[in-house]
Order: C-alpha cells, then structure tokens, then sequence
C-alpha cells in the first residue's frame, strides 16, 4: 500500500449545491433583464423616436447577443467562466446605467446593443460551467433548471419593475436591472473558481469560434439549421399572441392576461422537460414541443376570441415548457472537451439568428395577411420537429446503465485526447461516446478507474 495520502473524493454535484452557485445568479440575471426590456420601447418613444424606429431600437437589443456569441466563445475561452461572467456583469450593469440616463436616442441605442453583447456573454459563461461540472445524467435537468430560472426571473421582473416605476419614475426599472445583476456578480465574485477546483478539459490556447462552422460543417448543416427554426419560432411566441389580440380588437390587459397565463405554463414544466430527457432521451422532449408549437401557430389564426386565444395561447406555453433546456442541452452533448467555448459560442450563434430573424419573418409576413404569416410559423414549428427528429445525437447511456452515476461526456479526458465517438447502432441512428480505451475498464460499480 502506498504512504503517499490521496486527496478525498470531491462531493458530487448535484441540483440542489448548484442551487448558489449557478440558479440564484441566473436568477437575479434574469429579473434584471425582465425588468428593463419593457421600458427600452417606451424610453425610444420618450427620447423622440416614433414606433417603428422604437421597434428598431428594441431589436437592437437581439443584434447585440447575435453578434456578441463568437466574440463570447473567445472571451470565455480566455478568462474562464468566472472571469467571463464577472466581466458581463460589468458590461450589463454599464448597459443599464447607460439606458437608466440616456438623453438621446444614439446613447440608448449603443447601450441596448451593450446589454445584448452582455447577455450573450453570461449565457454562454453558464452553459459551459454546467457542461463541464454536471454529471451526464444530470445535465439536461441542470440546463433545463438554467433556463426555468431565467424565466421565472424574467416574469417576475417586470411586476418588480413595475413597483420601481412608482418610486423611481418612469425608469426606475434600469435601477432594479442594475441592483440585480450587481447582486448576481457578488455571488459570483465569493465563488471558488472553477478552474481552481479541476482540470479544464478546454485548457491551452482557445479555439476560434468561426473554426466549429468548418470543423463541424456536417452538424451545422443539419441540426444547426434545425436550432435556427427552434429559435425562429420560440421568439415568434412572443409576437403572435399580443399581435393576434390586437388583430382581434382585445383590449391589453385582457391580451396581456392571456399572455401572462401562457407565461405561467411555460414556467412550469422546465423540470418535468429536463427530466424526461435524461430519462427517456432528447429526442422525447424536443420532437413533441415543436410539434405543439408548430400546430399551436397553425391553430392561431383561427381563434376568433379571447377564450379560443386563451386555449391557443396555454397550448404554446406548455409546447414552449416542454422544450426547455433542450438546446443548451443539445449544445453540451455535442461540444468537443477540448473546445466547448468556442463550440458552444457558434452552436449559440445558431440559436440565436432564429431568435432575432422570427420576429421579423412575421412582420414581413404580416404585410401581407397577419394569419399567414402565423401559419407559416406553424410550418417552420413542423420542419423544426422533423429535423431535431432526425439529427439529433443521442449520448451513450451506457455508462449509465452499468453504475447509474454518468459523467462528463469527456470531461476528464487529458488535453488533447479523443473528445466524442459518434457511430450508429443496430437502429442506424446516430450515437455518441467516450472511447473506451480512454474511460477505463469499468469497475464493479460501474465507475472508470
């Protein structure tokens, strides 16, 4: 027996020890985005814009988060995720300040496009701590959590928001924007860094973001352009129903009431869909949400009141619900270990182009029938379905199945080792896994030695 003393195992993540560390920051990120996004429109219209112009400006704030992704994925790969998201928190609480006291309409512009460059940033600074540190049969629950948390921030925001604007005028949501966020980078400024605790399987010299699209060219061409749909018609969400309503002579509150309801579904079910994925597999999540978004848009335009508005619309929260995660997760098991940044940066950069051009293939569309163009949502939903249904990559639960403890798909390969194995099994669908002359030759409690 050897004399030299071995440090003890490191306590195993689990949701709940994520809960400081990771879910309270996501949180508090999110409420201060939930309470300034209402007001960056009304602030335009303040400053002198008229409404397409404040529309405009509103817009920007998705630009800044398209085109922040690649410099992100390099960010990222540079200063960790500790220094990254310390570094978003900076630029979103300069963002908010910014907007808080802007005069002019360039000065409100130049700081909305800030807080998109900021919100690309932290999302990515997440989704690549949860891939490296969180378990295989852990992670779409943890990605899924990640996304409910944003959300419920992000709904609660507003009505905090809204308390704020009594008290410190009609900006006063930037204020709490900026109180949340430097709430959330306190948390993150206490916390151990990550890269202090274990090995980076992406240590050495980061890797171009551009460099995944050429790597990864298959991929991209087909469940990368399946992520651009996803996003499409996730974004639309957000339009269709307040447009639908207005196109119905609704009044607000009573549209806004049915959004809220629809709001509430989604919330509720980022759990259940982070389970079922890691139970049953991505596909179980992933094909039946955009199958209920898309028959949801193709039902809209035929609801011709509030209650049938109502229905369509709790219909499109639950599809949205049952989705949550399921990119970020989708993104996690297909990022190489030695490059996750900058894969997950262009993986991101997919999702996000769908989420900024959504909206605008509807306006466009509603040029010329409003109906039309939500029924061709509800296609784009159908071809999304078909598309994750067929790509979609599926990881090796093998490991799972012999220990019921997982791991990092590749986590704890040296730098430079074999990253992912994707084969195809006796059904020709597309699988993915650790070499195993890389994992080990399995214990007895199914663990690698």
């Amino acid at each position: 027996m050897s004399a030299q003393a071995t440090p003890g195992p490191r306590a195993p993540v689990t949701l709940r020890s994520l809960i400081p560390a990771v879910f309270l920051p996501a949180t508090l990120y999110g409420l201060g985005q939930g309470a300034a996004a209402p007001l960056i429109a009304i602030t335009a219209r303040e400053l002198g814009a008229s409404f397409s112009l404040a529309g405009v400006i509103v817009a920007v704030l998705s630009v800044g988060q398209v085109v922040g992704n690649l410099p992100a994925g390099r960010l990222v790969g540079v200063l960790g995720e500790r220094g990254a998201l310390l570094a978003a928190s900076v630029l979103a609480v300069l963002a908010a300040v910014g907007c808080a006291l802007a005069s002019n309409l360039p000065t409100l512009a130049a700081s909305v496009l800030v807080a998109g460059l900021a919100n690309s940033v932290w999302g990515l600074a997440r989704q690549t701590f949860l891939t490296e540190v969180v378990p295989l049969r852990l992670r779409a629950r943890a990605m899924s959590t990640l996304g409910g948390v944003v959300r419920i921030g992000s709904f609660a925001g507003p009505l905090i928001g809204a308390g704020a604007l009594l008290l410190l005028g009609p900006r006063g949501g930037y204020w709490v924007q900026v109180l949340a966020i430097l709430a959330a980078g306190t948390i993150v400024l206490v916390l151990p860094d990550v890269e202090r605790r274990r090995t980076r399987a992406g240590a050495g010299a980061p890797a171009r973001p551009l460099r995944m699209f050429v790597e990864h060219r298959r991929l991209f061409a087909t469940l990368g352009t399946s992520a651009v749909l996803v996003g499409a018609i996730r974004a639309s969400r957000q339009v269709v129903v307040p447009l639908w309503g207005d196109h119905l002579g609704l009044d607000p509150a009573v549209t806004s009431l049915i959004y809220g309801v629809s709001g509430a579904l989604d919330m509720l079910l980022f759990y259940p869909a982070g389970r079922v994925m890691d139970l049953y597999g991505r596909r179980f999540v992933a094909v039946p949400s955009m199958l209920v978004l898309g028959v949801s848009c193709l039902l809209l335009p035929l609801a011709g009141g509030p209650v049938s508005l109502l229905l369509v619309a709790a219909l499109m929260g639950v599809g949205n619900g049952m989705g949550s995660g399921i990119m970020m997760t989708l993104g996690a098991d297909l990022a190489p270990p030695d490059r996750r940044p900058a894969f997950l940066a262009a993986w991101r950069l997919c999702v996000d182009t769908g989420g900024s051009t959504g909206p605008l293939l509807i306006g466009a569309g509603a040029a010329l029938s409003l109906g039309f163009a939500i029924a061709g949502m509800g296609v784009i939903g159908l071809l999304a379905a078909a598309g994750l249904g067929r790509w979609i990559v599926e990881p090796d639960r093998a490991d799972l199945a012999a220990g019921g403890r997982g791991r990092v798909a590749g986590a704890d390969l040296p730098v430079g080792g074999p990253a992912i194995v994707l084969s195809r099994d006796e059904s020709g669908r597309t699988r993915q896994a650790v070499p195993s002359a890389v994992s080990g030759p399995k214990q007895p409690d199914g663990g690698s030695r």
